[in-house]
């Protein structure tokens, strides 16, 4: 799933190449191309789109925002690409890969891609983006929280802490890769209860998060480049590293799966629980 790190890196890339440009032709190709698009214009989506000039395309969360200008009432298009969406810049000459469910062709002939191999993500097409299920209960951007504001948002939790890092109304734009990056700089082992963690535990997990974060944007952006239907996570020190060694402590890593969810720790560096696992 691409998490915070992947989208802002997307954004900075799209608000470079595609702002400014003019849509002249937009296509949404079948199968899928009905479970992905949603218009809660209720005027067309292709109708809707032709003709506008991108003005700003913004992050929220796990949500790349559209906005064109020179429309009445205002008019967004909020991306949520979930556990597979990508998006690809490209030229028509260009094979079309596998799973492209909707096309942008922009003035200047170049398109703009959207792929999704499981069909989970999802375009809204709005004049409000309120209206945009689980965008307006966001919690903040996790780099823009102080350490007080981090501390009182985790207080309403109880929870295991890693559960608690990837609810979108504590901090958006965190998902299961980042959280298993974090709690492992932190020392943190994922199912400690948010109730046991000390007040030096909490600004540990709180300057992880932010660290984790802003490397991991360096890290994606040198990767990534222009190419941004690329998935870059090589780097990443834990997650999806079952069995290999911990990169601080040499142990291997673990793994744990429960509620669809893959959880990879370190018991030597991350201790705190007694969990079955590899």
């Amino acid at each position: 799933m691409p998490e915070l790190p992947e989208l802002e890196v997307v954004r900075e890339v799209l608000q470079r190449r595609a702002v400014g440009q003019t849509i002249t032709g937009v296509e949404v190709l079948p199968p899928g191309g009905p479970i992905v698009v949603r218009d809660l214009t209720h005027s067309g989506f292709e109708t809707a789109i032709v003709g506008t000039k991108i003005a700003a395309v913004s992050r929220r969360g796990k949500f790349l925002v559209f906005s064109f200008s020179d429309r009445q009432p205002p008019l967004f298009l909020g991306i949520n690409p979930k556990l597979a969406g990508r998006l690809q810049l490209a030229s028509p000459a260009d094979k079309r890969l596998a799973r492209t469910h909707v096309v942008f062709t922009f003035a200047t002939g170049k398109q703009l891609r959207y792929i999704d191999q499981k069909q989970m993500g999802q375009f809204y097409l709005t004049h409000d983006l309120e209206l945009i299920p689980n965008y307006v209960g966001m919690g903040p951007e996790p780099l823009d929280m102080t350490l007080e504001e981090f501390r009182h948002g985790l207080k309403v939790y109880h929870g295991e802490i890693k559960g608690v890092l990837i609810r979108g109304e504590f901090v958006a734009g965190i998902g299961n890769a980042y959280a298993d990056e974090i709690l492992w700089a932190a020392r943190l082992h994922p199912y400690r209860k948010r109730t046991q963690l000390t007040a030096e535990e909490v600004e540990r997990l709180y300057v992880s998060m932010r660290v984790t974060l802003l490397e991991a944007i360096e890290k994606v952006r040198a990767e990534m480049q222009e190419n941004i239907e690329r998935k870059p996570r090589d780097f990443l020190a834990i997650h999806m590293k079952t069995g290999e060694p911990c990169p601080r402590c040499g142990s291997p890593i673990s793994l744990v799966g429960a509620n669809q969810r893959i959880t990879n720790f370190c018991r030597t560096c991350q201790p705190g629980g007694l969990i079955k696992g590899m």
